[in-house]
């Protein structure tokens, strides 16, 4: 491999000839070979945003020529593309306040930058990290990727799944269905009722992220290193937000409170509580199919989801639901990750939170696993779930619950008196209801008609 020397304050090292990045993301690639985890690309598009935007805020406030900011911001169009991801090599586990990840951003801006320029306008500091410090620009790519990838990863996946839902409570409509309580029989439910519930639960989830991203579309971008806004001209926070707004096309806003924004990182556990949320309603779901598709024929087999692979090695025929089980482990994943993002938000020593890329590496992965489990659980298994009204229909009648029906009119003791002969004989509620004489054979079949108990 072909080398370059590069150089920094504290002296020459050596960096590969085809990289864009300089001699303090060097020292890091060296420094920390530390597990396989990177920094995502998603905060890496981040600080391309935020870069651009300083830059544009720079020259409109005059501390930055239009030259050097066209050439900061062509770069950060490159890197927002795509095609610069292979010059960010760094290791989630850094230091705890991702400055060797900025400066990768500020070397790789610069050096690239200086090529197309082809002359040195670009210093990685003076220029590219001009008015910024990288604690207020790694908690800013953290919001700015934070709320990207929620608004346009996370949302539509759970949308669609939601319309998913009220497809199959169209197609089901009229079925009735046993009911089930600590999985135990219970009172009867129309099949509707029970996806209703599910689509509810992903409508509720929905309204809590989105409540959450209020907090996480406050900028701590102007803060520089503690919060006082050191060599930061005035009017750059807000003139940067506003950047940062059109940039997106999300409506961001400089954070009120810099010291907080530096420091605190409660935002982001506000926001990943409702990601856990989302992923305890999904495990539910998956859980709920799984139980109601057991079988073929030694489960509760109400209804049948699509077949999508063998589900054994050693047993011919046997079909698994496996949309179903990597949904739920990655709802698993996902609540873990929430006792990690918490963890790392507390601590915030003094003026400067220095558990950052930890945070936000497991904050994005809650978020990416969501959105791609949601759309694989969609396409491979919602979609298909069709009821078996046949088996529906004999669960139903078959339930012993149905005699809650009866309580107005023979009472709670007589009807639990029924339930248990019932149970006890093997023999129908309504022979035993007439053999205990609470009820005549008449009367029982004008009060008992489980199809509109629901």
């Amino acid at each position: 491999m072909e080398y370059r020397i590069e150089s920094d304050s504290m002296g020459e090292v050596k960096v590969p000839e085809d990289a864009y990045w300089g001699a303090q993301t060097q020292r890091s690639f060296e420094n920390f070979k530390i597990g396989t985890e990177k920094i995502p690309m998603e905060v890496i598009r981040a600080f391309a945003v935020l870069k651009k935007a300083a830059a544009i805020a720079n020259y409109q406030l005059g501390k930055l020529d239009s030259d050097r900011m066209e050439l900061i911001s062509s770069v950060c169009d490159e890197i927002r593309s795509g095609s610069l991801d292979q010059h960010f090599p760094l290791a989630v586990w850094q230091t705890g306040s991702g400055t060797q990840s900025n400066m990768n951003v500020n070397e790789v801006i610069a050096n690239r930058g200086n090529e197309l320029a082809k002359e040195k306008l670009l210093h990685p500091n003076d220029h590219v990290n001009m008015s910024q410090s990288s604690n207020d620009t790694f908690p800013t790519a953290m919001h700015i990727a934070a709320v990207m990838e929620i608004q346009e990863q996370l949302i539509p996946e759970i949308d669609s799944l939601i319309s998913v839902f009220q497809q199959l409570e169209e197609e089901h409509q009229g079925i009735v269905k046993t009911g089930r309580t600590h999985l135990q029989d219970a009172t009867p439910i129309a099949f509707s009722q029970e996806i209703s519930g599910w689509r509810g639960m992903l409508e509720q989830n929905r309204r809590m992220i989105l409540a959450s991203l209020e907090g996480l579309k406050e900028l701590a971008l102007g803060g520089t290193a503690v919060g006082t806004g050191l060599n930061a001209p005035k009017g750059f926070a807000e003139a940067s937000a506003q950047a940062v707004s059109q940039l997106t096309g999300i409506s961001f806003v400089t954070a009120p409170n810099k010291f907080h924004a530096l420091t605190s990182k409660d935002d982001l556990v506000f926001a990943h509580g409702a990601l856990k949320a989302l992923a305890a309603n999904l495990m539910k779901i998956a859980n709920d199919v799984r139980w109601l598709a057991s079988g073929p024929r030694c489960g509760l087999g109400e209804i049948t989801i699509p077949e999508n692979e063998p589900g054994s090695s050693i047993m011919p025929g046997k079909v698994n639901p496996t949309q179903c089980e990597a949904v739920t482990m990655a709802a698993v994943q996902v609540i873990a990750n929430d006792v990690a993002v918490g963890m790392a938000a507390s601590q915030g020593n003094f003026e400067l939170n220095v558990y950052m890329p930890v945070c936000i590496y497991n904050f994005l992965q809650s978020v990416r696993l969501l959105s791609d489990a949601m759309r694989s659980f969609n396409q491979n298994c919602v979609s298909g779930i069709k009821a078996n009204r046949e088996k529906m229909k004999e669960n139903l009648h078959r339930s012993l619950m149905l005699v809650t029906c009866l309580n107005p009119y023979i009472g709670y003791d007589n009807a639990a008196k029924t339930a248990k002969k019932a149970f006890r004989e093997n023999i129908s509620l309504k022979e035993a209801c007439t053999a205990l004489g609470f009820l005549t054979p008449e009367q029982f079949d004008q009060v008992f008609q489980p199809e509109k108990m629901i």
